[in-house]
C-alpha cells in the first residue's frame, strides 16, 4: 500500500456533536483527495450516518461507561482492553497515516491503538469544557485541536481550529442573498432540540407562540424529535397556530438560510453552526449534559451579544413569551445580533482540521 493510498482515520461515534465535526473532516479529506476509514460502533448514529455518506467503516464493540452504575465501572477495564485490541487488528489492516480522535467513548480505544503503533495522532475536542474522554488522551495526541479558544490551553500543542461544519452550511458564511429579520415579511422562528429532540421545549413552545401579540408571532419551522412530532404537531392544530413541524430536518443549511432566530439547545455543534450561518438565538442549555458544557458553549455566544442565554430551570410559556417578545419586536437587534453571530463563525474549520491531520501523517 503506497503512502498516498493510505487512508486517515477518523475515529467518532455516538451523538451528533462528534460525528458530525467528523463527516464535514472526511468531506474535506476526500475533496482533497485522502481516502478515509471510520472507526465507530453499530450502536451510535455513525452507524447510519457514514455509511450513507459512502466512507468504509470499521466497527467497535464499546460503550459509554457514564451513569451506567458500578456495574459498567466494574466491567470497564475488560471493555476497554477487548475494544483495544479491536482496534490493534484494524489499524494493522488499514495503516492509516494518522489518526483523528473526535471526542466520546469510542476515541479511547482507538486513540490508544494509535498510540501503541506509533500512528501519529490528533484530537479535536469540540465543547468549551473538554470531555472526560479527550481530558485523559489529551496527553497522549501529538496535536489537539478545539472547537473554543482557551480549552486546553495548558498544552503548547493546543491549536483553536474551530468546530468543522458540513460544506453547504459553511456555504451560508458568504452568501450575501440571505437577510436576516428583513422588513416587509414576517419574521422566522426555527426551534431546534437537537438530533434526538428536546421534550421540555417542545411543549412549552406553542403555548409561548400563543402568548405572542399576532404582529409579533413568526412563522415556524419546528423540528421535534422523532418521539414528540405528533404530539406537537396536534399542540400547535389545538392552539390554531400554523407551523411546519418535522421529527428531523434533513436540510439544517436550508433551514439556517430562512431563519430570522433560533431556539435551541447549545451543543457545541449547533453553536458552531449557528455563528456560521449568522443566526441568532436563544439558547437553552441541556441541564444533564456533562459538567454543563452546554451553558459553557452558549455563553461564548451570549458574551458577543449573539445569542440569549435561558436556563431550562426558568422556561415556562409565561418567560419564554417574553423573551420572544423583545427580540421579535426589534428586528435592527435581531440584524445585530446575526451580524455578531456571522463574526464570530470559522467557516474554515474543517479544512484547517484536515490540513493538520495531512500534516502529520507520516
Amino acid at each position: 500500500m503506497s503512502q498516498a493510498t493510505r487512508p486517515l482515520m477518523i475515529v467518532a461515534g455516538g451523538t451528533g456533536g462528534h460525528v458530525f465535526p467528523g463527516l464535514a473532516v472526511a468531506e474535506e479529506l476526500r475533496r482533497r483527495g485522502v481516502p478515509v476509514v471510520w472507526l465507530g460502533t453499530r450502536h451510535g448514529l455513525e452507524a447510519r450516518l457514514v455509511p450513507a455518506a459512502g466512507i468504509p467503516v470499521a466497527w467497535l464493540t464499546v460503550r459509554g461507561l457514564r451513569r451506567r452504575g458500578l456495574r459498567g465501572w466494574l466491567a470497564a477495564p475488560w471493555m476497554v482492553a477487548r475494544s483495544t485490541l479491536q482496534a490493534l487488528r484494524i489499524m494493522r489492516r488499514h495503516r492509516p497515516r494518522a489518526v483523528l480522535g473526535m471526542g466520546g467513548y469510542v476515541s479511547g480505544p482507538g486513540v490508544l491503538a494509535a498510540r501503541l503503533l506509533g500512528i501519529p495522532l490528533l484530537i479535536h475536542e469540540q465543547n468549551a469544557i473538554p470531555g472526560f474522554t479527550n481530558r485523559k488522551l489529551a496527553p497522549l495526541a501529538s496535536c489537539i485541536m478545539t472547537g473554543f479558544a482557551g480549552v486546553f490551553e495548558q498544552y503548547a500543542k493546543a491549536v483553536h481550529t474551530g468546530n468543522p461544519v458540513r460544506a453547504e452550511i459553511a456555504r451560508l458564511a458568504a452568501d450575501t442573498t440571505i437577510q436576516r429579520a428583513a422588513e416587509g415579511r414576517r419574521l422566522r422562528l426555527l426551534v431546534l432540540g437537537g438530533s434526538q429532540g428536546a421534550a421540555a421545549i417542545n411543549q412549552v413552545v406553542p403555548a409561548a407562540l400563543l402568548g405572542l401579540e399576532p404582529r409579533l408571532r413568526p412563522e415556524v419551522w419546528h423540528q421535534t424529535g422523532a418521539a414528540d412530532v405528533d404530539a406537537t404537531v396536534a399542540r400547535y392544530r389545538e392552539l390554531g397556530l400554523e407551523a411546519r413541524v418535522e421529527p428531523f430536518i434533513d436540510d439544517i443549511a436550508a433551514a439556517y438560510a430562512w431563519a430570522d432566530l433560533a431556539l435551541c439547545r447549545a451543543g457545541a455543534l449547533t453553536v458552531a453552526e449557528l455563528a456560521v450561518a449568522g443566526v441568532p438565538a436563544v439558547l437553552i442549555p441541556f441541564p444533564y449534559a456533562t459538567d454543563d458544557h452546554q451553558t459553557a458553549n452558549a455563553r461564548h455566544l451570549v458574551a458577543r451579544d449573539a445569542g440569549v442565554l435561558f436556563p431550562q430551570e426558568h422556561l415556562t410559556t409565561e418567560r419564554l413569551t417574553a423573551v420572544l417578545a423583545e427580540l421579535l419586536g426589534d428586528p435592527q437587534h435581531l440584524r445585530t445580533m446575526a451580524a455578531n453571530a456571522r463574526a464570530m463563525g470559522l467557516p474554515d474549520a474543517a479544512a484547517q482540521v484536515a490540513q493538520r491531520c495531512l500534516e502529520a501523517a507520516r
